[in-house]
């Protein structure tokens, strides 16, 4: 299996543990991790000895805190467009899509795109001190990875809309409540052990079967394409707002925004 810069593969047993490795940054999604992602997704697909993916940050601070936003600052709408998009296909409909279970591992912050992630996942597990949120309206902007859409699937328009239009982060105790998270731990040490006992359960099932009720499943969501194409569209434009380059410019310099 290949080496990569911003992320950790390791293989235990029937399972790969996939770490953003970006401790520093707070395991922000920058454009090469999200290139190095898809490939190994690519990588592990027809890979039988693989079962099972769970995806996790590196340290016990973040999960992923988000999007690199110093990508953001000299985007224009048809390349803010495009970056939506390449992180639609190239990797959270890859996560949403893969045809074996995918957990996502939250051991700490996990917001903006970072949350995204987390959604795109088929289980969510996080230790109790992790929070969440959609911060991107503090931006100027809107989810762009798909946050609109799934976060609405799973804990429904109302709460979905409070998350999204407050900024407002939640702890994870709260999440569960929303039925965003299945399951939360005490401690880090727990976390893996929790995803990899779950894992562990499908693994005594069909793989094929296991694949064909993902299929299932996400075909009967399908009407939401509407929505993500609606959310690409509408992410691009609010980089041509003056709204958004004050948003970005004040989460940059550390002050908060005037909008």
């Amino acid at each position: 299996m290949a080496t990569y810069e911003n992320i950790l593969v390791e293989h235990q047993g029937k399972t790969i543990v996939i770490t953003i490795n970006r401790e520093d940054k707070l395991n922000a999604l920058n454009s090469q991790t999200l290139g190095e992602l898809s490939d190994v997704l690519d990588d592990i697909l027809h890979d039988n000895s693989v079962r099972g993916v769970i995806l996790t940050g590196k340290g016990e601070k973040a999960f992923v805190a988000g999007a690199d936003i110093k990508e953001f600052l000299n985007l224009n709408v048809s390349e803010a467009s495009e970056l939506s998009r390449s992180g639609h296909e190239n990797v959270m409909n890859k996560i949403a899509n893969f045809p074996k279970p995918i957990i996502a591992a939250i051991n700490g912050f996990a917001l903006g795109g970072g949350l995204e992630f987390a959604l795109a996942c088929h289980m969510r597990i996080a230790v109790e001190t992790a929070k969440v949120g959609l911060p991107e309206v503090s931006l100027g902007i809107i989810p762009g990875y798909g946050g609109t859409q799934r976060l609405t699937q799973l804990v429904g328009r109302g709460k979905a809309l409070e998350m999204i239009l407050t900024g407002d982060m939640i702890e994870a105790v709260e999440a569960l409540k929303w039925g965003l998270i299945n399951h939360i731990v005490a401690t880090h040490s727990e976390l893996l052990a929790k995803a990899n006992a779950i894992l562990e359960r499908t693994y005594t099932r069909s793989s094929k079967a296991i694949a064909a009720a993902i299929e299932a499943v996400n075909t009967g969501l399908m009407d939401t394409e509407q929505g993500f194409e609606k959310e690409i569209e509408l992410f691009g434009k609010s980089f041509g707002s003056a709204e958004m380059k004050e948003g970005v410019t004040a989460f940059l310099e550390k002050r908060k925004p005037n909008f």
